[in-house]
């Protein structure tokens, strides 16, 4: 083998997949191989022609563009492309592949690749192509899973057909109807629209205290009803009934009366899984027993997990289980404190906010109050909820949020009208330090109270940020900044040293990173919901990020929030305090390949960014 030959093949050797190949096979390659130069701005693979070529970037770089435009990763000297159209069906091109630098290229024609290929399966595996395997991946944590609870939908289990009456009929002739259905509820509507409830027991409690049954039924009924809407859980449902003490539940859909579910309806789905045991925590008020209704939710939690269950499933239950200790526990407050003196919404934001709670989250939390707050006559009322609520929420292992973004501090307790003032300036005049700290504040959700007031606030921060450019540019440079812990030849990089030495932490440059950009994408298409993966589906719909890009997001988040519960279900069972710092030598080989692919898929949206956003300006 020549000098020449024998440094080729050592520069094979050195990165991947070529270096999982055995010396002999590695040291064969380079006289199979052609060399070719390219200057910069040069064409290698259009958008639609055919390829038959797999390329090694020898020196320079190479920009890979998606056909609307997106920079979707930069390929540095030791990276391969070109593989897309040799391992697929498709011998064309969906990208343009343009040098960006002098480049250096190396190539081997298909049929030695496919011989490669058929030779080593690993390299197939390999070449199966990075969003390929993180789609595989995340779709098996969404659809390989045992339980069937948290993903059924109330429009799956709701009577789609409720007796309804108009107000204005009498008492008799509404308990007759109800008779004649059988039924142990009616609904009062008045042209479609919802208007109240009565149940049977509404009807014995009346009519035994002397009520006559010839007044209309609307001087009985329960005004304005607690409903849901039919893409609501049904243990969602289920808690929302326990935590006010009700037994049935209307589901309205923008604004038309969709059907009604009962207790009954969601305990025969629910009536072989431990999930329920979490609905107790309306019928607590100790801090042991609220502490120990909480962590039962984390167990159940932690066995969803073993069973398989998706992310999203595991995350919702863990967000229901911490929205309803928090209801409690405000319920218990307003017992002891009194009725409020102006009404309010306890609104969570950060990762509750969005509906992600994961076994290691912290609690982030605020309140907004009425405008007609007055500090001297009510503070003090709404500090004491507050701190009953916050402190409550640690005793029973929720813990304090370190960067004190809690209700408990003044700072996080304004009027609606301040709340908007307050947003107008992060997004009017964004300063770098502030927007680091208060982003996580349009993950806002209102929980508890007048939640129209938390609505009314995240609408008009949405519609201010909507096209606020330098806030766009912060958020994006702060999404940037999140790097994904990859090396050079984009290798797994672990802390060397310290209390998590050999270990990389999958939260901070993966979920984290990737939470940020949908929050600015959602930000920049007007959208207001709070969930990730919703944010991402509607910005892409709106134009704000591509399709695909936003379905690799999803399928990455899905899978690095996965790996993380796993984790941390283990650390619970030992003992130890979970965490988001993983050893990705503990991890099955196709688990780590799927999760430096999910750093990579983040890394290039992430460089797709500053085409965009002048992220290096910020």
């Amino acid at each position: 083998m020549s000098v020449e030959l024998e440094e080729i093949a050592e520069f094979l050797g050195h990165h991947e997949p070529f270096r999982q190949l055995p010396r002999e096979v590695v040291g064969q390659l380079p006289s199979k191989m052609e060399i070719t130069y390219l200057r910069r701005g040069e064409m290698v693979v259009a958008p639609g022609a055919e390829n038959h070529r797999l390329y090694v970037i020898r020196s320079g770089a190479v920009d890979i563009v998606s056909a609307d435009g997106i920079l979707l990763d930069r390929r540095e000297a030791g990276r391969t492309f070109g593989y897309s159209t040799l391992v697929g069906e498709n011998p064309t091109s969906d990208y343009q592949m343009i040098a960006v630098e002098d480049c250096l290229l190396l190539y081997l024609g298909k049929r030695d690749f496919l011989e490669l290929c058929h030779a080593n399966p690993d390299i197939t595996r390999y070449y199966s192509g990075q969003s390929a395997r993180v789609r595989q991946a995340a779709d098996s944590l969404r659809d390989d899973s045992s339980s069937q609870m948290l993903r059924t939908q109330l429009s799956e289990v709701m009577v789609t057909d409720p007796v309804t009456v108009e107000p204005t009929v009498t008492i008799r002739q509404a308990a007759r109807a109800m008779d004649g259905r059988n039924v142990s509820s009616l609904l009062i509507t008045d042209s479609g629209r919802l208007m109240g409830i009565i149940t049977d027991r509404d009807l014995r409690t009346h009519l035994a205290t002397g009520t006559s049954s010839d007044n209309p039924v609307k001087t009985i009924m329960t005004d304005n009803p607690r409903t849901a809407t039919g893409s609501d859980s049904a243990f969602e449902a289920m808690l929302t009934m326990a935590d006010i003490g009700i037994h049935h539940l209307p589901v309205v859909d923008e604004g038309k009366l969709t059907g009604i579910v009962s207790t009954a309806d969601i305990m025969r789905l629910m009536r072989n899984d431990p999930i329920y045991l979490t609905a107790d925590l309306a019928r607590r008020s100790t801090p042991e027993e609220l502490k120990e209704i909480f962590g039962n939710a984390h167990d159940v939690a932690v066995r969803f997990i073993e069973r398989g269950s998706s992310a999203q499933e595991v995350t919702g239950l863990l967000t229901v289980a911490a929205d309803g200790l928090a209801r409690r526990l405000l319920t218990l407050a307003e017992e002891k404190l009194g009725p409020p003196p102006v009404p309010y919404c306890f609104v969570t934001i950060g990762s509750q906010g969005r509906k992600e709670i994961g076994l290691a989250s912290d609690q982030d939390n605020a309140l907004v109050l009425d405008n007609s707050f007055n500090q001297s006559a009510h503070d003090d009322y709404f500090q004491q909820l507050s701190d009953l609520v916050c402190d409550g929420l640690a005793a029973a292992g929720q813990v304090l949020c370190p960067g004190e973004m809690m209700a408990k501090n003044p700072v996080w307790r304004m009027t609606e009208h301040a709340w908007i003032a307050q947003f107008a300036d992060w997004v009017g005049a964004p300063e770098p330090d502030a927007m680091l700290h208060t982003q996580t504040f349009f993950d806002f959700r209102g929980i508890h109270g007048e939640t129209a007031l938390a609505e009314s606030v995240h609408s008009h921060a949405v519609a201010m940020a909507h096209r606020a450019a330098r806030t766009h540019a912060h958020l994006a440079a702060l999404a940037s900044r999140r790097e994904p812990p990859l090396g050079i030849f984009r290798g797994l990089v672990v802390d060397r040293s310290g209390d998590y030495a050999n270990t990389l932490d999958v939260k901070k440059g993966g979920t984290a990173a990737i939470v940020q950009m949908a929050r600015l994408y959602s930000l920049a298409a007007g959208v207001e919901a709070v969930g990730t993966r919703q944010r991402l589906l509607l910005a892409a719909e709106h134009g704000a990020v591509s399709a695909r890009g936003a379905q690799e997001l999803i399928d990455a988040f899905d899978f690095l929030t996965g790996i993380a519960l796993q984790q941390q279900a283990a650390q619970v069972r030992d003992g130890i305090t979970p965490n988001y710092h993983i050893d990705p030598k503990k991890l099955k080989k196709i688990d780590r390949e799927t999760m430096r692919d999910a750093f990579g898929c983040i890394k290039s949206m992430q460089t797709a960014l500053a085409t965009t956003y002048p992220v290096r300006a910020v």
